[in-house]
């Protein structure tokens, strides 16, 4: 892989795939896409700081050999249900979109545990919603990543999964709720950069649940 564009590159799953990125010697470059400015250490890492209402305006950056989706946020920092869908969905399905249109091969999404589109849940029916159209889409390879809860150290505090985190490992040692537990970001990153550098599935669409992203 000669280039990457990851987008969300400052989020719990996105820094971790950058610095496994730039860590590679097989990847030439890696475009991290944000707000607001960030670093990073290496050198082969360019941020782009964009508008992301003005995705089109950006449309060149999303030329590459892999990118990957990481862009989320929660309910209460949006606000709304509506602003959530905003950068869940309407963000994360321009950039599909500009990439498809740049040709980009390999495409790698965080969507969540549960999505559906049939679900009357909001949250988990906007993220079946984003698969169904990425899935339509015409990339010689989709790779789609369902965690369950995300643990690690936030930029933002979020209390309730903080609370979650430390809960949830000890139910989820019964065995019927074993497919819910948590999983960090760093190990989320590990499996996507993985699956980008070892293509050996001639699927063009590829689902990967929690149980599939760790033992």
């Amino acid at each position: 892989m000669k280039k990457a564009v990851v987008v969300g590159a400052t989020g719990l799953v996105g820094r971790h795939i950058v610095q496994l990125l730039s860590e590679n010697q097989n990847v030439e470059e890696v475009i991290a896409i944000t707000r607001r400015e960030a670093h990073f250490e290496s050198k082969k890492v360019v941020n782009k700081i964009i508008d992301f209402e003005c995705l089109e305006d950006y449309s060149e950056l999303f030329r590459c050999d892999a990118l990957f989706s990481c862009l989320g946020t929660t309910r209460k920092q949006a606000g709304t249900i509506e602003a959530q869908r905003l950068v869940d969905f309407e963000y994360q399905l321009k950039v599909a979109q500009l990439a498809q249109s740049n040709n980009v091969k390999h495409y790698l999404l965080v969507s969540s545990s549960g999505a559906d589109s049939k679900r009357s849940n909001p949250y988990f029916k906007m993220k079946g919603d984003l698969e169904n159209m990425i899935n339509a889409m015409d990339f010689q390879h989709i790779s789609i990543f369902r965690p369950s809860l995300l643990m690690g150290d936030r930029v933002d505090v979020r209390y309730g999964e903080k609370l979650a985190a430390s809960i949830l490992p000890l139910l989820c040692r019964l065995p019927p709720l074993k497919r819910y537990r948590p999983i960090t970001g760093e190990e989320v990153a590990k499996k996507m950069v993985n699956c980008s550098l070892n293509l050996t599935n001639k699927n063009q669409i590829e689902l990967y649940t929690l149980d599939e992203v760790f033992p």
